[in-house]
């Protein structure tokens, strides 16, 4: 859902109780629609979360460690050299708008205490992030709006800023009575109640909306104008809580509705009652707490996306390509398997050269191969002599012949680069931070798929495996990409040491570490499934994963990095189970 006026009101009361008299100490942007402000205050340092993405624009408190670029982008280094050090004084929001205004006194260059105003306007695929001076003349926004984007109300260095253009006709229920409201309610156009009430509202969300209609006609939908007396007196006590909880506080608390399966739903100020049983509704601790559990999984998704945007449209390239590369020459091996025939007339030709005029355009021959010696109808140049005519045959069928194993070479060499790309396809969905997607670029690099970046930084040291420790005191290590997976393979496993990776699916090599012993059942099963939640089958059932020991994996000359070959193996079945990574101890340092 999106984050509407009336919720936007209570988090706005929450982060001013815990910012007094706090400083802007550090400026950071994750990605190009994040800001993150470290506020330093007498109750410790919070770190401010500012989001402009379209589905997930929101502002809150938060203790999520986000990965930083290693060159921050112009807005955040414009923002450091403005307002780092500013104190905030204030955050103002106008009525119920889905906007903040977070205030900051901030020292200029000549020493003077200048006031700037960074706007939060959450509103959609609209929403921005825009810093403007006391004079109201914009500086800079984290997505600028050019004349051509919106003729109505552009954004840019050096225009006026102007707040969002208000929904006319539309009433601020704190600016009014809930009988008022009700009164323009019967005014307005018939319909449901529930949209009347969210096409009569300004800062009301769809949820809050279709509550207020359920607890009015308890659970029924009637039409706005056909209430009877007693809806519309509790449709006005809904309300009117409503009005309180956004301006006192009181019964107001942070509610967040998850599925049956987990997932969260939708969250409020308010308990939500319509859903019943097909939702699980939870209190959580503050505003900022609800917001970063309700968006956490949709932002880690969003972040990889766009992080790993460029390797996934050159993987998909890629893959497109030598699709119809393998497509083509499939075909022309077809093609030549059809030779024979060309060696054939060919024979036939040279048995019959006296018997073939010049300059025929073909000739009818007795088929000697056939055992029936029928006739045959041999096309021929009437350019070319009858011999001519043979030895072009005899070529062709050279050529085919020789196309027919270099064409086998090429194709098996195609198959191989779709699998290895698979396997790039599948580390890069399980990438969760930069460092990572840094190694699946170099490796695309050095395979030839991307260029390497400009620049002459020294490279990071390697990320060392995922590393659990199985129920029974055995380490159990995983690989994170193909480059990483034949370094534990061929590097770090010992002989002795139990090797595991999915059979004919994309997935990490994992490692039981033995130390000469032997791992009991439950180990190899639980390294056998970690094989599995580390592949393209973890969300499948009954996934085959190949396990042996190390000394029985090799690596054929000229593989793409990850592509091993093993023998003596046993075969094991297991459906991944999503809560083990989480129920056993992991033992890799931070990365």
């Amino acid at each position: 859902m999106a984050l509407d006026g009336a919720l936007l009101s209570c988090l706005r009361e929450e982060l001013l109780a815990a910012l007094p008299d706090a400083r802007l100490d550090k400026i950071h942007q994750p990605s190009r629609e994040e800001l993150i402000l470290s506020l330093r205050s007498r109750e410790g340092t919070r770190k401010l979360y500012l989001s402009a993405r379209a589905n997930s624009p929101r502002v809150h408190f938060t203790d999520v460690a986000l990965e930083n670029p290693a060159a921050p982008p112009m807005f955040c280094m414009l923002l450091r050299r403005r307002m780092t050090g500013g104190r905030l004084i204030g955050i103002r929001q106008e009525g119920l708008e889905r906007a903040l205004y977070l205030d900051f006194d901030c020292v200029n260059e000549l020493g003077d205490i200048v006031r700037l105003t960074l706007a939060v306007e959450i509103m959609g695929r609209h929403s921005n992030i825009i810093l403007f001076d006391d004079n109201g003349m914009v500086l800079d926004a984290i997505k600028r709006v050019d004349m051509e984007m919106s003729s109505v109300r552009p954004v840019l260095p050096g225009l006026r800023y102007s707040p969002p253009p208000a929904a006319p006709g539309r009433l601020d229920l704190s600016c009014c009575r809930p009988e008022e409201f009700i009164a323009a309610l019967a005014r307005g156009k018939d319909g449901p109640l529930s949209s009347a009430l969210l096409g009569t509202s300004h800062g009301l969300s769809p949820l809050v909306c279709r509550e207020a209609a359920f607890y009015a006609a308890r659970g029924r939908e009637p039409m706005a104008h056909a209430l009877s007396e007693e809806e519309t007196e509790r449709l006005c006590f809904y309300l009117s809580r409503v009005k309180t909880a956004v301006e006192t506080g009181d019964r107001r608390v942070p509610y967040i509705l998850y599925k049956p399966d987990g997932a969260p739903l939708d969250f409020s100020f308010l308990p939500i009652t319509q859903y019943g049983l097909s939702a699980v509704g939870r209190e959580m601790a503050s505003f900022s707490e609800l917001l970063d559990a309700f968006y956490a999984q949709k932002d880690a998704m969003e972040r990889q996306r766009q992080r790993a945007h460029d390797m996934l449209r050159v993987l998909t390239n890629a893959a497109d390509r030598v699709s119809r590369r393998l497509e083509h020459q499939r075909e022309e091996l077809a093609r030549s398997g059809d030779r024979d025939r060309w060696r054939v007339w060919g024979d036939l030709i040279n048995a019959n050269l006296a018997l073939i005029k010049r300059g025929a355009a073909s000739a009818q021959l007795v088929d000697y191969y056939d055992p029936e010696c029928r006739t045959v109808t041999v096309p021929l140049d009437p350019a070319l002599s009858p011999a001519r005519n043979a030895q072009k045959y005899y070529k062709e069928y050279r050529k085919a012949q020789t196309a027919e194993q270099i064409l086998q070479e090429q194709i098996q060499k195609g198959e191989e680069e779709l699998v290895y790309i698979d396997t790039v396809f599948d580390a890069l969905s399980r990438a969760s931070t930069l460092r990572e997607l840094g190694e699946l670029r170099e490796e695309l690099a050095e395979g030839g798929y991307l260029r390497r970046q400009s620049g002459k930084q020294k490279p990071p040291k390697p990320l060392g495996p995922i590393e659990f420790v199985s129920d029974d005191g055995f380490v159990m290590l995983v690989g994170r990409n193909n480059v990483q997976n034949d370094r534990l393979t061929l590097r770090t496993a010992r002989g002795s040491d139990i090797w595991f990776h999915t059979k004919n699916i994309p997935g990490s090599h994992v490692i039981v570490v033995t130390n000469g012993q032997t791992p009991p059942d439950r180990t190899l099963e639980q390294a056998a499934m970690l094989a599995a939640l580390h592949s393209r089958a973890s969300e499948s059932r009954q996934v085959p994963v190949d396990y042996t020991e190390a000394r029985n994996v090799r690596k054929p000359a000229g593989a793409r990095p990850g592509m091993v070959i093993y023998d003596t193996n046993r075969t094991a079945y297991v459906t991944p189970d999503p809560l083990l990574t989480s129920r056993l101890k992991r033992t890799d340092v931070k990365q």
